[in-house]
């Protein structure tokens, strides 16, 4: 036992022995990948929230009143124009209708009298037979029995109107929305609720906001609002279920009115809906593409916030400095769009970021190994 103690001694001491006749390795500056900044064109998107309207969403109400005797189509019908939606009770209406025609006959006939006295008393007033005064009399009775069938046709007519009434008709293509009121409903042109609601969604509106900062930068990228509606690349919609939606659209308005409670202008965009997958009513995103030329991208792997200030290690004299710099709020992800801070031609450490202090040594990677190699070469000269 006492062996093994004194052998394990002897160990130890030679080990240490060894050690001393060798200098300590000395840590090397840190390896990291850098990256030299340029100006680049990149295309980033924007999301904002958006909602879904057919082209035309028309309330439909009724122009009478009256309890509604049919009902001609169901919830989430495809309609046509003119197609007849809803049928008023026509029995009052169709009853004013003959009272009016029948107004217009007595009219004609009260007309025709006037006609007949009046001409009687021309050929009277001719032979000096009446006074002017007759004559003058007839002629009014005439006109008033002219204006009584006048009044009358006009009645038949809005009688007319108001029995076409009855007949509620779809005023364009579209499908029907909700029915609040059945068979048997009083309805009225004051009731606090559509009949239904006819949406066209051949094509669909998409209606978003942006600030108003936001609608200057489209501004001054393109030129003007004209040339901005011309020249902006199609959006996409991204559907509320977080899936895409399989066409892209085309902004074909903005609103040359900011909001003053909300500081945002509305936009429409337009797309096409021959599937059927939109509807008036729903809601989703708008994926606005903003592109960026001569602009400057740094990875966000090669940035770090402190008190929401952006970050970044340039290379100064081979160690690393701190730099805060601007960035846009938006992103694709994986980069920044550096609007200050940065100026090509400048190295920043490209990964590794959170690892790094200020002053810190940085050797580009690929370059550690040539430094390194050059000395071992030259010890083997000198064997050699």
């Amino acid at each position: 036992m006492k062996q093994t103690f004194v052998n394990a001694a002897l160990v130890a001491c030679c080990m240490a022995v060894v050690s001393c006749g060798q200098a300590p390795t000395a840590m090397g500056p840190g390896e990291y990948a850098v990256l030299t900044v340029a100006t680049t064109d990149r295309e980033i998107p924007s999301t904002y929230s958006a909602t879904i309207r057919g082209r035309q969403d028309i309330d439909i109400y009724p122009q009478v009143s009256g309890t509604i005797s049919e009902l001609r189509v169901n919830e989430g019908q495809q309609v046509s124009k003119g197609q007849p939606l809803f049928i008023i009770d026509q029995v009052p209406y169709k009853a004013a209708l003959q009272t009016a025609e029948a107004n217009v006959a007595a009219a004609k006939a009260g007309v025709a009298t006037a006609q007949l006295t009046f001409d009687s008393k021309k050929e009277l007033f001719a032979k000096n037979v009446i006074s002017q005064f007759e004559l003058t009399t007839a002629q009014n009775q005439l006109l008033t029995a002219q204006a009584q069938l006048a009044q009358a046709e006009a009645q038949r007519v809005n009688a007319a109107n108001n029995l076409s009434y009855t007949v509620v008709k779809a005023p364009a293509n579209g499908v029907v929305g909700t029915l609040p009121y059945r068979v048997g409903a009083l309805v009225s042109a004051q009731i606090p609720q559509p009949l239904t609601t006819v949406s066209d969604n051949s094509e669909m509106y998409v209606y978003f906001s942006m600030n108003e900062k936001q609608l200057l930068e489209l501004t001054r990228t393109y030129g003007s609002i004209a040339n901005t509606l011309k020249n902006m690349a199609d959006v996409q919609l991204q559907l509320n279920d977080g899936s895409m939606y399989g066409h892209t659209g085309r902004i074909e308005s903005i609103s040359g009115v900011i909001d003053r409670s909300t500081g945002s202008v509305s936009l429409r965009a337009a797309f096409p809906n021959k599937e059927g997958l939109l509807h008036s009513g729903g809601a989703g995103n708008i994926i606005l593409p903003t592109i960026y030329k001569n602009c400057i991208a740094v990875p966000q792997a090669a940035t770090f916030e402190l008190q929401d200030k952006v970050y970044v290690y340039k290379v100064v004299d081979g160690k690393a400095a701190s730099s805060m710099i601007e960035v846009e709020k938006i992103s694709n992800g994986r980069e920044y769009i550096v609007r200050s801070g940065l100026e090509p031609g400048e190295v920043i450490v490209a990964e590794g970021v959170g690892l790094l202090r200020e002053g810190t040594p940085i050797v580009a990677k690929g370059q550690q190994e040539t430094q390194t190699a050059a000395p071992a070469a030259t010890q083997t000269e000198k064997e050699e």
